[in-house]
C-alpha cells in the first residue's frame, strides 16, 4: 500500500466517525456541511459516508478565506455596513426542515492579521447580528451538530512552522487523526469509552451543585466562579433536542457549565494566546469584579481584545467555565494549534459572552435563564487559563471547598 493509499483509507475513516460519531446521521437524516474550499477531498469523503448511511439529502456550503480578505481590503464603507436581509434565511430553513450541520474549520489564523481590528469587528457583530436566530437555536442543539478540523497549508505551517509545507500538513493531518482518535482501530468503540467517562465526571458535578469554583494557577489565576442556580455540567456528546445524541466538538476532553454572571471575581490569567479575528493576543490577564470584566491587560492585541470586549453589554462577562485535564490529548502534543476548537481542549478555559441554555435546568426559556444567571451576548469567546500545575476546588453552599483537580488533573 503506498503513502497515497494509507492517507486515502485514514481520511475516509474520519469522515465516517464524523457521521456516525460526530453528528450521528440517522438513515433518512438530511445533513448541512459548511467548509473551506480546501476541505473538498474530505467533503467528498463525508458526503459519500453519509450517502452510505441512508441519508436523505446533503448540502455543501463552501467559503473562501481569501474572499473575505479581498472584502476587507477593497470593499467600501458602505460595502461593510451592507448585509441582504435574505441572508440568513438559508441557514434558518435547514434548520426548520432539520437538517443536521457539520462545519469543517481549517483556515488560515493569521489570514487577516494585516486587517484593522475596527472593520472586523464591526462586521462581525453585523453578522452575528443577522444570524442571532441561527446561532441561539444551535447553542440550544435545536439540531445535531458537529465541528471538526482539517489540515490546510496555511493553517499546518502555522502550527509547524520549522517543517516545510508538505510535512507540516501531513503532520497536522497525524495529529488530528490522534486526538479525535480517528487513528484507533475502532474510532467509535473508543469515543463510547471516552465520553462514558466524561458521563462519570458530569454526573458527579450535577449531583454536588456547587454554589462556586475556585481556580487557580502558578501564572496568577486566582478566581471564583459563581455557577448559576440549578446549573447543568455537559460534555462529550450531547442530545440535541430532535432526540439524537451527537459529539459538537471532535476532539473535546471539556466538561463545562454555566457561571452566573455576577458572581465571577478576581484573576484570571491566560495560559495560551488566544488566535481571534486574525489576531494573535497572548499575555492576557483580566480581573473579574461582580461578574464583569473591569480590568483588561494584554501584551499583544489588547486592542483587538478590548474591542471583543466592547461588542455589547454582556460580552465583558462570562457564558461559560470548562475544566479539562492537562493530560488531555491535544496538550500532550505540545503545540498551541491557533484554533479554538484544538486549544479549548488542551487546558481548563472561560468564554466570554452568551451562555448556552440547556446548562441550566429550563434554559429553553428566556425568563428562566436570565433568572438562573445565564449571560447573553453577540459573542461567544473561550480563552485558555488551566495549566498542569493549575488546581480547582469545587466550593459549597456552605463555604466548604472540595478537592476536583489537582495538578490539572482530576481527582474525582
Amino acid at each position: 500500500m503506498t503513502l497515497a493509499d494509507e492517507f486515502a483509507n485514514r481520511l475516509a475513516q474520519y469522515a465516517k466517525l464524523l457521521v456516525h460519531t460526530g453528528v450521528n446521521l440517522p438513515r433518512g437524516g438530511k445533513l448541512l456541511i459548511g467548509a473551506p474550499l480546501e476541505a473538498a477531498p474530505l467533503v467528498r469523503e463525508v458526503v459519500r459516508a453519509a450517502y452510505q448511511a441512508g441519508a436523505l439529502d446533503v448540502r455543501v456550503n463552501y467559503h473562501d478565506g481569501h474572499q473575505a480578505l479581498a472584502f476587507y481590503q477593497n470593499g467600501s464603507g458602505e460595502a461593510l455596513a451592507y448585509l441582504p436581509s435574505w441572508a440568513a434565511l438559508e441557514a434558518e430553513k435547514a434548520l426548520e426542515d432539520g437538517y443536521a450541520r457539520l462545519s469543517v474549520v481549517g483556515e488560515d489564523p493569521s489570514l487577516l492579521a494585516g486587517v484593522s481590528p475596527e472593520k472586523v469587528a464591526a462586521r462581525t457583530k453585523l453578522v452575528a447580528q443577522a444570524m442571532r436566530p441561527v446561532s441561539e437555536a444551535l447553542a440550544g442543539f435545536a439540531v445535531n451538530w458537529c465541528v471538526a478540523a482539517m489540515s490546510t497549508p496555511a493553517w499546518a505551517t502555522r502550527v509547524f512552522p520549522e517543517l516545510p509545507e508538505t510535512g507540516a500538513v501531513a503532520r497536522l493531518w497525524d495529529a488530528i487523526f490522534t486526538v479525535t482518535r480517528a487513528d484507533q482501530p475502532d474510532p467509535v468503540a473508543a469515543w463510547n469509552i471516552h465520553l462514558a467517562e466524561q458521563e462519570r465526571v458530569c454526573a458527579l458535578l450535577n449531583q454536588k451543585q456547587y454554589a462556586s469554583l475556585y481556580l487557580k494557577s502558578e501564572l496568577g489565576t486566582d478566581l471564583t466562579v459563581g455557577l448559576a442556580e440549578h446549573h447543568i455540567w455537559q460534555g462529550g456528546a450531547e442530545t440535541a433536542r430532535n432526540g439524537i445524541r451527537a459529539v459538537p466538538n471532535l476532539p473535546t476532553d471539556e466538561v463545562f457549565t454555566m457561571p452566573h454572571r455576577e458572581r465571577v471575581d478576581g484573576w484570571a490569567v491566560a495560559s495560551k494566546p488566544l488566535s481571534l479575528r486574525g489576531q494573535l493576543i497572548e499575555g492576557i490577564r483580566v480581573r473579574f469584579e461582580r461578574g464583569r470584566a473591569v480590568e483588561v491587560q494584554a501584551k499583544t492585541g489588547q486592542d483587538t481584545l478590548q474591542k471583543l470586549l466592547d461588542t455589547d453589554d454582556g460580552a465583558a462577562r462570562l457564558g461559560e467555565v470548562a475544566l479539562v485535564k492537562a493530560s488531555a490529548p491535544v496538550a500532550q502534543t505540545g503545540r498551541l494549534f491557533f484554533n479554538t476548537l484544538f486549544d479549548e481542549n488542551a487546558a481548563s478555559h472561560i468564554a466570554l459572552g452568551r451562555c448556552y441554555p440547556t446548562n441550566v435546568q429550563g434554559g429553553e426559556h428566556p425568563e428562566a435563564l436570565k433568572a438562573a444567571g445565564g449571560n447573553d451576548s453577540l459573542i461567544h469567546v473561550d480563552w485558555m487559563i488551566g495549566t498542569p500545575q493549575t488546581d480547582v476546588d469545587g466550593v459549597t453552599a456552605s463555604g466548604e471547598r472540595e478537592a476536583l483537580m489537582r495538578g490539572g488533573e482530576w481527582v474525582i
